[in-house]
């Protein structure tokens, strides 16, 4: 009947789009100088079902993520077999529910969190890798601890229990050039990794700029809308 083949059809689909960031991450890595193993797809299945998040595990991808705690908390609960990555702005009080299922959390900002991240993880018997989301240029609406902030933030990461320090992610902000923004965390990056050489994840990029961010050095990117759609 109809499903079956609708469901063909959209692996069609989700397979033509990855082959098409494939190719794109493949020449942004090759434009700079870089392995394309250095470089990771975390695909956003934000809002689509988990239907799509398991026909893109059954296509090949290892990375997920996620940016709302109800809707990936479903979704993890449904699609084993993948890492999970929580890339949105938490809640402290959504933390302990986080922590139970991400293996990756993107936007540490604030202290309050790394405490709340912390004893989720611990409860959970669980480590999870965060990310100190750096803000690039200091709205506060879009979250994210400024340059000057990230050391002491990473220090506190690093010294919490159930949780280990990944690196650093961020947001290219509306208006200023993906090119300089990435620019920008790259250094905060280096300067990261000479304090804590084991924080090497750099998490930027999107659909719309992620060959600005390989250029720069990120190890991981995060695409929703050009593999599955607006």
């Amino acid at each position: 009947g109809c499903g079956v083949d609708a469901g063909v059809t959209r692996r069609e689909e989700l397979a033509a789009n990855l082959a098409d960031v494939e190719r794109r991450i493949a020449a942004a890595c090759s434009a700079a100088g870089r392995e394309r193993a250095e470089v990771t797809l975390v695909a956003i299945t934000k809002t689509w079902p988990a239907s799509d998040a398991a026909l893109l595990r059954d296509l090949g991808v290892t990375d997920l993520g996620e940016n709302r705690d109800q809707e990936a908390a479903a979704k993890a609960r449904e699609v084993t077999g993948v890492r999970w990555h929580f890339v949105g702005q938490l809640q402290t009080n959504k933390a302990a529910s986080v922590a139970r299922y991400a293996d990756v959390v993107h936007a540490v900002d604030r202290e309050h969190l790394v405490t709340a991240l912390s004893a989720g993880a611990v409860r959970a018997g669980r480590v999870l890798e965060a990310l100190v989301q750096v803000s690039l240029d200091g709205d506060p609406h879009r979250g994210g601890a400024t340059p000057d902030l990230v050391p002491q933030l990473a220090d506190l990461v690093e010294q919490a229990e159930g949780l280990r320090l990944g690196g650093v992610m961020a947001v290219a902000p509306l208006g200023l050039d993906p090119a300089v923004a990435f620019a920008r965390l790259a250094e905060v990056a280096a300067a990261l990794r000479v304090q804590h050489p084991g924080a090497t994840t750099v998490s930027a990029g999107m659909s719309g700029d992620l060959e600005a961010a390989v250029a720069a050095g990120a190890t991981h990117v995060r695409v929703g809308t050009a593999i599955l759609g607006p």
